[in-house]
């Protein structure tokens, strides 16, 4: 007899629900704003030491996690001693994502960049601290260019039994079809299976699911209460604690002509329904394209406020996201403010690990079943 959706779901999340009896530690590299450090602590973990080199970033981590500490460095210029005094005991597990923008499926990718051998900064640390395990995160375009076995190698040499995977975001609660390559290592654990999927095309959160209950507002206004009460499981979790205020709910100034010629555009559309007189001449076959409200977001990137970006206009209001949107399609909750100015934000969401996935990784990696 074949088992139900619903029955499959309820035992993955049943499996999704370990914790370990002893409390696991980690450091994050390449922290950014934090969402894989948020996720992390989620799922029961605690942060010894973030670092991040971006100050705009780094004050978002600090804001928002006060009780980690955290360094404004270089990862270069981090060294092991330093490390060690800082931390004062070992970390179970170094975390982070080196800068994608390398090796990014989104414009020209180039081996020889500087950018794509920043992993081994990263390796030089796992190996200096020595943690039990490694989680290296970052986009696909790092499988495209077959860096794979190359990072994967790097770290089977210092002892570590080392698994690759690519997580979709949306099949672990996130409402977006964000793509990521994770690389787990541990010492002793043998290889590591990933969280277990949770949500398939049936049970996505969608856009509307995520957003739907902010406030309406045009190009150039902004909003900083709710006027409606969450419709979703999803907006009533992004909305706790508070329920008062909402922070980055700003839209960017449109053009009359541009706000004018998306008006054409319906749910999930594209430019082909501008006509050809008020077609914008600029932009690419996949600009100015609306989000479909039944489905995820795409990828959330930093220019979520371009209505000229990828698929970053509003389902139904003329406008391109703000940054509050994009938050929330990243799954980071309403409580987490992101500081600094407007530009600064969109790049520190577009740039970051969707909390719900870092936390679903946290607990398998917790989790003695997830591991083989």
């Amino acid at each position: 007899m074949r088992t139900s959706f619903r029955a499959r779901l309820t035992q993955r999340v049943t499996s999704m629900s370990y914790t370990s009896p002893v409390t696991e530690t980690f450091i994050d590299l390449f922290a950014g704003a934090g969402g894989l450090s948020w996720g992390l602590q989620d799922s029961g973990m605690k942060c010894l030491l973030a670092s991040d080199h971006w100050a705009p970033a780094v004050q978002t981590y600090r804001h928002n996690m006060p009780d980690h500490p955290v360094i404004e460095a270089d990862i270069r210029d981090l060294s092991i001693a330093r490390l060690r005094r800082e931390l004062g005991e070992k970390p179970d597990w170094v975390v982070g994502g080196p800068p994608c923008q390398g090796y990014s499926t989104v414009g020209k990718r180039n081996r020889s960049d500087p950018r794509n051998v920043l992993f081994l900064e990263f390796r030089r640390i796992v190996k200096g601290l020595r943690p039990k395990g490694f989680v290296i995160e970052n986009v696909l375009g790092l499988k495209d260019m077959s860096f794979e076995q190359e990072v994967a190698e790097s770290f089977r040499e210092l002892g570590y039994r080392v698994q690759f995977m690519v997580l979709t975001a949306a099949e672990h609660g996130v409402p977006q079809l964000r793509r990521r390559v994770v690389f787990v290592g541990h010492l002793d654990r043998g290889l590591f299976q990933g969280p277990p999927v949770t949500r398939d095309s049936e049970t996505f959160v969608t856009v509307a699911d995520a957003i739907d209950d902010l406030p309406v507002v045009g190009p150039g206004e902004s909003a900083s209460r709710y006027r409606r009460a969450p419709r979703t499981v999803y907006q009533k979790e992004m909305r706790l604690p508070s329920d008062k205020e909402i922070q980055g709910h700003l839209v960017s100034k449109h053009p009359e002509q541009l706000v004018h010629a998306i008006s054409f555009i319906p749910d999930g559309g594209n430019r082909q329904s501008i006509p050809p007189e008020f077609q914008p001449k600029s932009g690419f076959h996949n600009s100015y394209s609306r989000l479909a409200s039944w489905l995820p977001a795409v990828a959330v990137t930093q220019n979520l406020g371009k209505p000229s970006g990828t698929r970053c206009i509003h389902p139904t209001q003329h406008r391109g996201l703000t940054t509050r949107e994009g938050a929330r399609l990243q799954s980071f909750p309403d409580r987490f403010h992101f500081l600094g100015g407007v530009t600064d934000q969109r790049q520190q969401v577009g740039n970051a690990v969707p909390p719900k996935l870092a936390e679903a990784l946290g607990l398998a990696l917790q989790d003695p079943m997830r591991w083989f």
